[in-house]
């Protein structure tokens, strides 16, 4: 292990002098473009709150929702993640798998690079710190974790991805979680190929998710309880909270939807139909948007039942 993190350190730092020489251009900024009062037909993506609008991406570009009607946004089509600060409606982070991050302050109108530092690998997930959401997490294609603390402004790598089943994987889907990890500081949860993992904030190392006494439970030499853990075998492509209801987490695995209400440990599937996207609502943890091959659909219990997105309703 650590002749291969030598190694994957070496080539990082080759690969963010490289493109830090060549520079990043501003993306100029411009107004939103108008948009049939439809919702996308486009398969979508990536969706997000924003505030108590909605933003969904499309492989034709980001879309946002406010009212009774959809508004294109100025910005390049098929962001692959998308992140707002809860704190500050308008502020979105959108993230590109050629690398480039970029950030806005009035709700996608306008837009600046936001990815000084990052090496330019395709950007999988991004996550706001749920304590302190000034600070982000992304997750790297082929290369790990960076954060910023500034909102964006300038990045530094803090962890390689997760070690699982005997080589490295990804991190598909990332999420901060307000819950202690009882050596100070918080969790981020990570969705893999093979599964579902966490690392505390300190970055330490990447553990599995257990039950609060399962560790004291292995130190005393007992068994530990046994748990109702998600599917093995299926990747965890998308996770989805809301900052202030760490307890309750979504996942999205190509069996459907499952459903925990306690930090990841135990879990039950909510919803059987595969879904492509997923955003909970940060004032309501109970409201849930999701896209599937039918559309979107909104769900007012948290995920159990759902019906078709209404344009006068669901905003």
């Amino acid at each position: 292990m650590t002749t291969h993190f030598a190694r994957a350190l070496s080539r990082r730092r080759v690969l963010s002098s490289g493109l830090a020489a060549m520079g990043m251009t501003m993306l100029a900024p411009g107004l939103a473009r108008s948009a049939p009062r439809s919702a996308p037909s486009d398969a979508v993506t990536t969706l997000a709150f924003d505030g108590t609008a909605l933003l969904a991406a499309t492989p034709d570009g980001l879309l946002r929702h406010e009212g009774d009607a959809w508004t294109r946004l100025d910005a390049p089509a098929g962001p692959s993640a998308l992140a707002t600060h809860p704190d500050r409606p308008g502020t979105i982070l959108a993230g590109w798998r050629d690398g480039a991050l970029r950030r806005s302050h009035d709700g996608g109108q306008s837009w600046v690079p936001a990815d000084a530092g990052l090496p330019g690998a395709a950007i999988l997930s991004i996550a706001v710190a749920a304590q302190a959401p000034d600070t982000i997490y992304a997750a790297l294609e082929g290369d790990g974790l960076w954060r910023s603390e500034d909102g964006g402004e300038t990045w530094a790598f803090v962890m390689d991805r997760p070690y699982l089943g005997g080589e490295e994987h990804d991190v598909l889907s990332l999420v901060s979680v307000a819950h202690e990890t009882g050596m100070g500081g918080i969790w981020l949860y990570a969705g893999t190929r093979t599964g579902l993992t966490r690392v505390p904030d300190c970055f330490c190392r990447w553990q599995d998710v257990v039950a609060g006494d399962a560790l004291d439970a292995l130190v005393a030499g007992d068994a530990p309880a046994a748990v109702a853990a998600l599917p093995e075998g299926e990747p965890i492509e998308i996770l989805a909270l809301a900052p202030d209801a760490p307890q309750r987490l979504l996942a999205a695995l190509p069996s459907g939807l499952w459903l925990s209400m306690d930090a990841g440990v135990n879990w039950e599937q909510s919803a059987s139909d595969p879904i492509s996207a997923l955003a909970v609502d940060p004032a309501d943890p109970l409201h849930v948007i999701s896209a599937d091959a039918a559309g979107l659909r909104v769900s007012r219990d948290g995920g159990t039942n759902w019906s078709p997105f209404d344009l006068s309703k669901d905003s």
